[in-house]
């Protein structure tokens, strides 16, 4: 009798979507406090990411009867940074379109002044500003969010997979 693996899209949009769901609270906690200018705070939502990486990866393994593959490890992940990047991209756009729309005018304020702490002319400031500008609207921030997200989430991913994986033998 053959055994069904369990689906790798499942696994990962099952796990993605609870993973996504955390790092839109917290990143909720930390815009409505007004700590998302923490760096330190602000990668934690990495942690977040990686621990549910981490727990769909056992899961699928758990429920394949401790078998996985490389490649099944890295799509599991990328599929899960994935949920992150758009559940978290299009948190942030509906946040700072919405709810506070004075959001990136408060970034782009913080941006000045930490510009000035470490010395640059006023007209260096300008032009920095000017082409954070550039990026900052809410629709660019969803595109770029969703892209940050796969490419670090498929970084991670490979090597998570490559921890983690338990290949099947091969002549079974």
């Amino acid at each position: 009798m053959i055994e069904k693996e369990p689906s790798v899209f499942s696994v990962a949009l099952k796990y993605g979507f609870v993973g996504a769901l955390i790092g839109v609270v917290y990143s909720l906690i930390l815009m409505v406090t007004n700590l998302n200018t923490n760096p330190w705070l602000s990668t934690l939502s990495y942690v977040i990411l990686i621990g549910t990486i981490v727990v769909a990866m056992q899961q699928y393994k758990k429920s394949n009867y401790g078998y996985m593959s490389y490649g099944q490890g890295l799509g599991i992940g990328t599929l899960v940074s994935a949920m992150f990047g758009v559940f978290g991209s299009v948190f942030t756009y509906i946040y700072t379109t919405f709810v506070d729309p004075n959001f990136m005018d408060n970034m782009m304020e913080q941006q000045r002044i930490e510009l000035e702490n470490r010395g640059m002319s006023d007209e260096q400031i300008d032009q920095a500003i000017a082409m954070s500008q550039q990026f900052a609207s809410p629709a660019l921030l969803v595109v770029w969010g969703i892209l940050l997200y796969i490419i670090v989430g498929f970084i991670l991913s490979l090597i998570v997979s490559a921890i983690m994986k338990n290949s099947r033998p091969e002549f079974e």
